[in-house]
C-alpha cells in the first residue's frame, strides 16, 4: 500500500539523513571523504549490544552511553589519523581514512564479544509495537525515527546558525585560512565537527539497528555508501543538501522495490546509478555550490 512505502521511505530517508551529514560536514571543512563514517556508524550498533546485553543496563541508558562513546570515537579518530596529515597531500588523509575504515571493521571481528558473527540487535519494546492505520500496518520504529531525527536535524540547524561554535564551523568551510587569521582555535572547531558529526552518524546507527536488529562487522559499509551517495545529490558541503538528498534517496529506493519488486535486486545499481548520474550532469547537488579547493 502506498502510504505504508511512504511511511518506510521517510524512515529510511531519516537514517541516511544522520549519516549523510557526518560526510557533508567533515568534507566541507577539510574537503575529506571520511571512509570511515560509516563504520562509526556500525560502531553504534554494537555499543548498544556491549552495554544492554552484556553489562544489562537499561536501553535507554546503553542508547545514551552509545552517543557519548561514538562521539568520543570521532574525536580520537581525528586527533590521532587525521591532524598530524592536516599539512599533507590530500591523497593521504584519503589512504588514511580508507585504513580507518578497515581498522574499525576488524576491531569488531578480533573483540570476543563480538567476533564476525552476526549478533541480535537488543529493541525496546516501544518501537517493536504495530498500528493500524486504515489498511495500512504501520510498525512503530517507522514513525518514531522520523520524530527522532527531525528533532536531531533541528538541533543541528540551531548549532550551526545560532551559535559560536556553529559559526566558526561555516566559516572554516568557507575559508580555513582566513578563519585561522582571525584568531578561531581552527583545530578545536573541526574536532567538534567530527564530534557531532559522529553522535549523528550514532543516532542513525542506533535507529537503524531498531529497524533491522542484525549486527555485523560490515553493516555500515552499504547503508555509509548510500548515505555518501545522499549527500553528493544534495550537494555535498551543504548540510541542508545532505538532509534532502537522504530523504529523497530513502523515498526512491523504498518506491522502487515497490513498484518494481522483480528488479529489487538492482537496488544498489539504481542508487549509485543516481550517484554517477549527478557527478556527471551535475557534481555540485541540488543546494550545493563551487567550493574552494584546499591544496
Amino acid at each position: 500500500m502506498l502510504l505504508q512505502q511512504l511511511f518506510n521511505g521517510i524512515t529510511l530517508g531519516s537514517l541516511y539523513a544522520l549519516i549523510a551529514i557526518g560526510y557533508t560536514m567533515v568534507y566541507g571543512i577539510l574537503r575529506l571523504i571520511n571512509f570511515a563514517h560509516g563504520d562509526i556508524f556500525m560502531w553504534a550498533g554494537y555499543w548498544v549490544f556491549f552495554t544492554v546485553l552484556l553489562f544489562r543496563l537499561p536501553w535507554w541508558a546503553g542508547a545514551v552511553l552509545s552517543v557519548l562513546f561514538t562521539a568520543g570515537m570521532g574525536w580520537a579518530i581525528e586527533r590521532i589519523a587525521y591532524r598530524p596529515l592536516r599539512e599533507a597531500p590530500r591523497i593521504s588523509l584519503l589512504i588514511t581514512a580508507i585504513g580507518m575504515s578497515f581498522l574499525l571493521e576488524h576491531v569488531i571481528i578480533v573483540l570476543p564479544w563480538a567476533t564476525g558473527i552476526q549478533k541480535p540487535y537488543p529493541r525496546p519494546q516501544f518501537m517493536t509495537q504495530i498500528f493500524q492505520l486504515g489498511g495500512a500496518r504501520i510498525q512503530a520504529v517507522t514513525v518514531w525515527v522520523p520524530i527522532i531525527a527531525g528533532a536531531c536535524l533541528i538541533g543541528l540547524l540551531f548549532l550551526l546558525y545560532r551559535t559560536k561554535v556553529g559559526r566558526g564551523m561555516r566559516a572554516i568551510a568557507t575559508d580555513i585560512e582566513a578563519t585561522e587569521m582571525m584568531g578561531a582555535d581552527v583545530n578545536r572547531i573541526i574536532s567538534y565537527t567530527f564530534i557531532v558529526g559522529s553522535a549523528l552518524a550514532a543516532v542513525g546507527g542506533i535507529l537503524w539497528g531498531c529497524r533491522y536488529p542484525a549486527l555485523t562487522y560490515d553493516m555500515g559499509v552499504i547503508p555509509g555508501w548510500r548515505a555518501f551517495t545522499a549527500a553528493v545529490v544534495g550537494g555535498i558541503g551543504n548540510v541542508t543538501g545532505a538532509m534532502l538528498g537522504g530523504f529523497l534517496l530513502g523515498l526512491l529506493e523504498i518506491l522502487f522495490v515497490a513498484f518494481l519488486p522483480q528488479l529489487s535486486g538492482y537496488r544498489d545499481a539504481f542508487i549509485f546509478g543516481i550517484l554517477i548520474l549527478f557527478l556527471l550532469f551535475r557534481p555540485t547537488g541540488l543546494l550545493g555550490k563551487p567550493l574552494k579547493e584546499k591544496v
